[in-house]
């Protein structure tokens, strides 16, 4: 059932080796408390990246909650989880952008994309997870995160961190000691810690040392000015939906609710990230199978499905794609209650959250510097959780049916190599890097001799997708937690 849960116990006790079910629940209380730490956990990354894409945090923020409420319907509580913003679609939305592509655009593409996981998470559901596994083997699935994230390395380069390269650097510097120097909770929210002290850093430096000459994102040029602006947030009321526009770090206009348009060009840019996402949430189900002692693959198709169906739903009204977080894996696995009772509290404070533009206004003003920072160390993430695909599942670079067309690929995705059919119409970047990397394995497979067929398929064949080792609790959504691996954490693991 996805909706009502038996008491565990007497709900306020918990012994030491004592497990809450999805389909049980603690005494309402704790449960608020329970939530409460899932929204921590989620809260940095799932507005980071649609600042960083051009779209409404505040939004963003909202619809969060209400695609998890419809991931936990759709799963039908077999499954707890969060779904949050998710950093697949940024280096697409980026080249969207760089092509003149709006708000609609880019909305209306990862609408597309959300239907197309949706597909797939139906044919998974019917076919089985093997299929899965054919088509998109772990060398494939790594090289496809890989280019997305070293992608972005210029968007990092060019706009966040010439803003303000000192406050970026000691952003940068405080997220890897969060990351890595503390255990459990304090490791897994290290974003959300790092803009607390950006914005308290901009702050200090705008005291001690004045006003800085930079790109401002509110005039759109470079100016001298302050670092930190909350002359907007005074402005804007407690209650309401979120503005029609506002201005983000870029100095681009963030679009508040609005209807999604489609164009080709747009849709093809983001469709790579299906691939991302479909890795993310096999993840995330193996992982919770594994902390649960249960087999959720009867329940893979329907996370994935639940999945696209969430990143349609937010999309349809201008929010930001959804994928299931590993941060809130981590809680679980630290405190050993599932209940998917907690992720319904964390889905309705989140809504509650959407519904404040004054939040939405402090969420808009984070300075750019501060983006730097937190950029620099999770676009790298991105593109170094590819390697941790393929180094988990074994794969055989010595062997050219893996070596030769990843190779290309992601040379291309990275590059932003271009191939041009006409004035309207080219492929480059990720969605070229995508088709190279996937189009040419098969490929390879097809024309090369049997036994190197043999040996590829002895090592890497199976996916280990980003949580199914013992005691790799964590890795299900492969960009939001750098901060899952903190020495002496309990989620060792994604």
């Amino acid at each position: 059932m996805a909706l009502g849960w038996k008491l565990h116990g007497d709900g306020r006790t918990l012994g030491p080796d004592d497990v809450v079910a999805p389909d049980e629940r603690l005494t309402w209380g704790r449960t608020a408390g329970l939530g409460a730490q899932h929204v921590v956990a989620m809260f940095g990354a799932t507005f980071v990246f649609p600042l960083v894409m051009g779209l409404n945090p505040q939004l963003a923020i909202m619809m969060s909650g209400v695609a998890t409420i419809c991931f936990l319907l759709i799963v039908k509580g077999k499954v707890p989880s969060y779904l949050g913003t998710s950093a697949s679609f940024v280096g697409a939305v980026v080249a969207i952008r760089a092509q003149g592509g709006t708000s609609q655009d880019v909305t209306g593409a990862i609408l597309v994309a959300g239907l197309v996981l949706a597909l797939v998470g139906v044919g998974i559901h019917f076919a089985g997870s093997a299929v899965l596994h054919k088509v998109l083997p772990p060398v494939v699935t790594g090289a496809v995160v890989m280019l997305i994230g070293f992608n972005l390395a210029p968007v990092v380069a060019n706009i966040y961190w010439p803003q303000d390269q000192w406050v970026a650097l000691l952003v940068m510097l405080f997220t890897i000691v969060c990351a890595v120097a503390f255990k459990g909770f304090v490791s897994r929210i290290a974003v959300f810690l790092a803009l607390i002290f950006g914005y308290v850093i901009s702050w200090l430096f705008d005291q001690i040392f004045g006003q800085i000459t930079s790109y401002d994102a509110g005039a759109g040029k470079v100016t001298t000015h302050f670092r930190t602006n909350f002359d907007n947030i005074a402005s804007q009321p407690w209650f309401g939906l979120p503005p029609s526009t506002t201005m983000g770090a870029d100095g681009k206009e963030i679009v508040g609710i609005h209807a999604p348009s489609f164009s080709v060009a747009a849709i093809l840019l983001v469709l790579p990230a299906v691939v991302a996402l479909i890795a993310e949430n096999t993840g995330h189900v193996k992982a919770v199978a594994e902390m649960t002692k249960t087999n959720l693959d009867p329940s893979m198709g329907r996370a994935i499905a639940a999945d696209g169906v969430g990143t349609m739903i937010a999309s349809s009204v201008g929010g930001s794609p959804t994928t299931t977080y590993a941060e809130n894996i981590g809680v679980m696995a630290a405190t050993r209650v599932y209940s998917t009772a907690a992720y319904y509290v964390a889905a309705a404070v989140a809504i509650i959250f959407g519904l404040s533009p004054k939040f939405g206004a402090l969420v808009a003003s984070v300075p750019g510097g501060v983006l730097g920072g937190i950029t620099v160390v999770l676009y790298g993430m991105i593109g170094l959780l590819g390697a941790k695909i393929w180094k988990e599942n074994g794969v055989d670079f010595g062997n050219p049916i893996n070596l030769v067309p990843v190779a290309a690929g992601i040379v291309i995705g990275i590059g932003n190599v271009t191939l041009v059919f006409s004035d309207s119409f080219s492929l480059g970047g990720i969605a070229l890097g995508t088709i190279v990397a996937v189009g040419a394995y098969h490929l390879a497979r097809a024309i090369a001799p049997s036994e190197l067929r043999d040996r590829a398929d002895a090592a890497g064949g199976t996916m280990i997708s980003l949580g199914e080792r013992e005691g790799d609790y964590g890795d299900a959504d492969g960009i939001d937690d750098l901060y899952q691996d903190a020495p002496g954490g309990p989620d060792r693991r994604r």
